[in-house]
C-alpha cells in the first residue's frame, strides 16, 4: 500500500479521515538529536533504521493532510529534569499554528511537575507522553503520584510507552504500570505500540481498566519480521472501541500506509478499521469531520 491509496481507502470505508495519535513534532534540536539515535540504531538493534520522513514541519504537516489525517498529536518527551518547560513551549506553539495538531504535552517525575502538569490541563492540554525507556525512570516514582492523581481527575489522555521494544529499560514492562493504576483506576492511559512486546499483560490492563486504550504503533509492522502472537488479533476485536491508531511518524523506517496495510491484514473487518482509524480517536478527542 502506497501513501496515496489512503484517501481512496478512507472514501471506501466512509470516514471523514484518520485521526493518528502517536505523531511526534519537536523542537528542531530535539528532533535532530532523536533522528541521531534511529540513525545509529543499526548497531544497537542488529538492523538500520532509516527516517523515511525527514522532512521539514510544513512539509510532514502537509503530507499528513494530503493522505486524509484529520488530527494528528505532537508528542515530545522529556529524558531528565529541567527539559519539559522548553519541550512543551514548543509544541503548544507548533498546535497554535497548526489547527488540526492534537494539544500535546509531556512531563518527567521532579517536584514542579506537581505544579506544571495541573496548569497544563487548565491551559487546555489535549494529551501528554512519557517514555519510560528513554526517561529511564519508574512509571510509579512517587514524584509522579500527585501528577497521576491530577490526570485521573482531569481524563486527559497520557500516551505512555511502558513496553521493552525495541530495546528494554530499566523499568519497562507492565508491573509499574499495574501498580499505578491499582491506585488510579480512572487514568485515561493509551499503552503505546499495543506494549510490545508485552502485548498480551497490557491488553491485560486494558480488559481490566476501562480507560485503559493502546496504540497501533508499529505493531505487526514487516519491519520486525514477526508472527502477530497467538489470540492477539481476537483480543483487539474484543477491544475495538479502545484500538487508537498511532504510527510513529516520521521517525517509521517504512512508508505511512504500511501501517494502515498490517491493520487490514488482521482481518477484523471494516467496522474495526473504521473505529481504530477514526471513531474511537475522534471521540476520545472530540474530532470533528
Amino acid at each position: 500500500m502506497r501513501d496515496t491509496d489512503l484517501p481512496e481507502l478512507v472514501a471506501a470505508l466512509g470516514i471523514p479521515g484518520i485521526v493518528d495519535v502517536h505523531t511526534h513534532f519537536m523542537a528542531p534540536q530535539i528532533l535532530e538529536k532523536v533522528w541521531a539515535y534511529f540513525d545509529a540504531a543499526g548497531p544497537m538493534l542488529g538492523r538500520p533504521w532509516p527516517i523515511t520522513y525527514r522532512w521539514s514541519d510544513e512539509e510532514r504537516v502537509d503530507h499528513l493532510r494530503a493522505m486524509g489525517v484529520r488530527a494528528f498529536s505532537a508528542l515530545s518527551y522529556a529524558h531528565r529534569p529541567g527539559v519539559a518547560g522548553f519541550m512543551n513551549d514548543w509544541t503548544l506553539a507548533f498546535a497554535d499554528r497548526t489547527p488540526d495538531a492534537l494539544r500535546s504535552a509531556t512531563f518527567y517525575p521532579e517536584p514542579d511537575a506537581a505544579t506544571y502538569v495541573p496548569q497544563l490541563v487548565e491551559d487546555g492540554v489535549d494529551v501528554f507522553k512519557v517514555h519510560v525507556q528513554v526517561g529511564d525512570f519508574a512509571p510509579n516514582d512517587p514524584l509522579l503520584e500527585p501528577v497521576w492523581g491530577t490526570l485521573a481527575e482531569s481524563g486527559t489522555p497520557i500516551v505512555l510507552h511502558a513496553g521493552s521494544g525495541p530495546a528494554p529499560g530499566h523499568h519497562t514492562g507492565p508491573a509499574g504500570v499495574a501498580d499505578v493504576l491499582s491506585r488510579h483506576p480512572d487514568l485515561a492511559l493509551v499503552i503505546a505500540h499495543l506494549g510490545m512486546p508485552e502485548i498480551d499483560e497490557f491488553l491485560d490492563l486494558a480488559e481490566r481498566y476501562p480507560n485503559v486504550r493502546l496504540d497501533t504503533t508499529m505493531a505487526f509492522v514487516d519491519f520486525w519480521d514477526l508472527p502477530v502472537p497467538d489470540g492477539v488479533p481476537a483480543r483487539l476485536a474484543q477491544l475495538q472501541d479502545r484500538v487508537l491508531f498511532g504510527t510513529d511518524f516520521p521517525n517509521i523506517p517504512y512508508a505511512y500506509a504500511h501501517q494502515v496495510e498490517v491493520l487490514q491484514r488482521l482481518e477484523l473487518g471494516d467496522d474495526w478499521m473504521r473505529s481504530v482509524l477514526w471513531g474511537n480517536g475522534a471521540e476520545l478527542f472530540s474530532v470533528t469531520p
